[in-house]
C-alpha cells in the first residue's frame, strides 16, 4: 500500500529536519522529487543524498516572484507535479505587545501566503490532469495557541482553514487538500535543551516522548497516496496525544 511509483512531488523546506524526513519517505515509496529550500548548498547536498533522479530548486519563500516561479520550474524539471507538500515555515517569536510589524508580516508571508501561492499554481496542472495531492504542515499550536507565537499560531491555523476551503473547490477534479499538524518533534534544537526543559516538554505529552520526523512523514505519505483519495479537508494530528481534537 501507499506506493508512489510514477508520481512526482514538490517539497518545500526539504533540507530541514521534518522536511528531509518527508522527502526521504516520499522518495523511498518511489516518487521523484523536486526539493526546495532557501540554502542552496545545503539543499544540493541533501538532494545528492537521496537515491534516485531528483532535482533541487532553491527558493526564498519570502519573495513572491520566486514563489510564483517555483511550481513552473518543478513542472519543467519533473514533467508534472502530482504532490505538493508545503512544509517550509519560519518563526519570529515575540509577545504581541512587543511584536514588530515585520515579525508578523514575515511569518504570514512565508507560512501562509507562500503556501497559497504554491497551491494556486499547482492546482492548474493538477486540474488538467484530474489528479493531485496537496499536504500542508501545520502545527499543534495552530489548534492550541502558544504565548509569544501569535503570528506563528495564526499562520498555522490559517493553513487549516484555507485547506478546508480549497478541498471543497478542488474535490471534483480528484485533488485532495489536507494538513498534518505535528506536536513536539525531536530536532537539533530540542536535543540542545537542558534536561529540565526536556522533562517539562515530555510531561505534557501522554505518550511520554517527543515525536520523530518519520512520524510526520508517515502521515504525509498516506495523504499523498492514491489510497487516500477519499480523504480531503482533514488534519492529521501527530502529537502523541498532547492535543486531542
Amino acid at each position: 500500500m501507499f506506493e508512489l511509483s510514477g508520481m512526482t512531488a514538490l517539497v518545500t523546506g526539504a533540507s530541514g529536519g521534518i522536511g528531509s524526513a518527508i522527502a526521504q519517505a516520499l522518495a523511498s515509496r518511489g516518487a521523484r522529487l523536486a526539493v526546495s529550500g532557501s540554502n542552496r548548498d545545503k539543499l544540493e547536498a541533501f538532494r545528492a543524498s537521496l537515491a534516485g533522479d531528483h532535482v533541487a530548486l532553491p527558493c526564498d519563500l519570502s519573495e513572491p516572484s520566486q514563489v510564483d516561479a517555483l511550481v513552473p520550474q518543478a513542472v519543467a524539471a519533473l514533467g508534472k507535479v502530482d504532490i505538493l507538500v508545503n512544509n517550509a515555515g519560519v518563526t519570529r517569536d515575540n509577545l504581541a505587545m512587543r511584536m514588530k510589524d515585520e515579525e508578523w508580516d514575515q511569518v504570514i508571508r512565508v507560512n501562509l501566503e507562500a503556501a497559497f501561492r504554491l497551491i494556486r499554481a499547482a492546482a492548474k496542472p493538477m486540474m488538467k490532469a484530474r489528479f493531485g495531492r496537496v499536504v500542508s504542515i501545520t502545527s499543534v499550536v495552530g489548534q492550541t495557541g502558544n504565548p509569544g507565537q501569535a503570528n506563528y499560531a495564526a499562520s498555522k491555523a490559517g493553513l487549516v482553514g484555507m485547506s478546508k476551503a480549497l478541498a471543497q473547490e478542488l474535490a471534483s477534479r480528484n485533488i485532495t487538500v489536507n494538513c498534518v499538524a505535528p506536536g513536539f518533534i525531536r530536532s537539533a534544537m530540542t536535543d540542545a535543551l537542558p534536561d529540565a526543559q526536556k522533562e517539562a516538554l515530555t510531561a505534557r505529552i501522554p505518550a511520554g516522548t517527543l515525536g520523530e520526523g518519520t512520524d510526520v512523514a508517515a502521515a504525509v505519505v498516506y495523504l499523498s497516496s492514491r489510497e487516500a483519495g477519499y480523504v480531503t479537508g482533514q488534519t492529521i494530528h501527530v502529537n502523541g496525544g498532547m492535543a486531542m481534537v
